[in-house]
This record gives C-alpha cells, structure tokens and sequence, in this order.
C-alpha cells in the first residue's frame, strides 16, 4: 500500500501539519487538558504538561513509520494548536483507515472539524493507497455526529473497528466513504 505519512494538508482557514515539539503549550490550554473535550473524543485528559509532553513525544517518535497519521490542526489567522485529526486505527489488509478528531471548545461552532475532514478525505483518496475511510461517534456526542452528517461520508451499517471484533455497534453511529464514491 502506498504510504504518505503526515504530509501537510492546507484549507483556507486551517494547516493540517505533523505535531512538533512547540504544540505543547496551546495543546494544553486548548484541548488536551479540557475534560468536556477529551471526554466527548473518548481520550483521557492529560492535565499535567509532563503527561501531555510524554504523548506528544511517543507522536512525534511514530512520524518516522509511513503509516502514521497524526495531523495538529492549526487555526491559520491566529497559529494556535486548536485540535487534531487522526488514523486512530490502518487496517493496510483492506486498504481502510478509521478517523478520530477533536477541537478545543472555545473552538466549537465554527465548521473546523469539518473543515478538517473534508480536506483529509479528499487529501487521502488524492495521494495515497487507502480505498476506504470510516468513522463513527458515540450517541452521546451529537456535536461529533453533526461534524459527520456534513462530511462527504455517509452512514453505513459498522465499521472495521467492530467487524475485526465481532461486535455489533451498541451506541455508535458509523460513517464511511469509499475512493469510488468521492471521485
């Protein structure tokens, strides 16, 4: 499968890039450390800048394997690190690859998460190997749902994540798109 890695991703109002070591601190104040954030993503809060600091070098160590895929998400007009975006699982077998994202709360209500998925879709069909991406949000989250309600993806059945287990969906609601379908 043809591997890209992070290679940056540019919209009008945001930069899709590799994290770096100076993400630390808006990581912190934005979105890392803020409980209503992390806990509608599902990930724990990393309150401390040494717990923040020790996942944010495992990241940037991972930048060196072609099939990681971690892209800050930097608002353009101001240079912060407002969230992320991410292959949170790469089955290279079935050419799929399962979304995750998040965007700091005071961040909300501007289209950014969208904004992101979208130009990572199109980005991902354009130039790498995958035929299919797929995501899906907790029933709890309807901010999430919305986010992939106006993506390109569409509600499907389950995703990999669940079939590889052998579990029906119970509470999430799953999204995909093929490489067919965006063309």
């Amino acid at each position: 499968m043809n591997h890209t890695g992070t290679a940056p991703i540019g919209t009008e109002r945001l930069l899709l890039r590799p994290f770096c070591s100076d993400d630390l601190h808006d990581m912190l104040e934005n979105w890392i450390a803020d409980p209503a954030v992390q806990h509608e993503y599902g990930e724990p809060c990393y309150e401390t800048e040494a717990d923040a600091k020790a996942l944010l070098q495992k990241w940037l160590a991972a930048y060196d394997d072609p099939a990681f895929y971690r892209w800050a998400v930097i608002e353009r007009h101001s240079g912060r690190n407002i969230g992320q975006i991410a292959f949170c699982r790469v089955y290279d077998d079935c050419k799929t690859a399962e979304i995750e994202y998040c965007i700091g709360q005071k961040y909300w209500g501007n289209g950014y998460a969208g904004e992101a998925l979208s130009a990572l879709i199109a980005h991902i069909f354009a130039h790498t190997g995958f035929e299919k991406l797929e995501a899906y949000h907790r029933a709890a989250n309807p901010k999430s749902g919305r986010v992939l309600e106006k993506s390109p993806m569409h509600r499907t059945e389950t995703v990999e994540r669940f079939r590889r287990a052998g579990e029906q969906p119970a509470g999430e609601i799953c999204y995909c798109i093929t490489r067919e379908e965006l063309t």
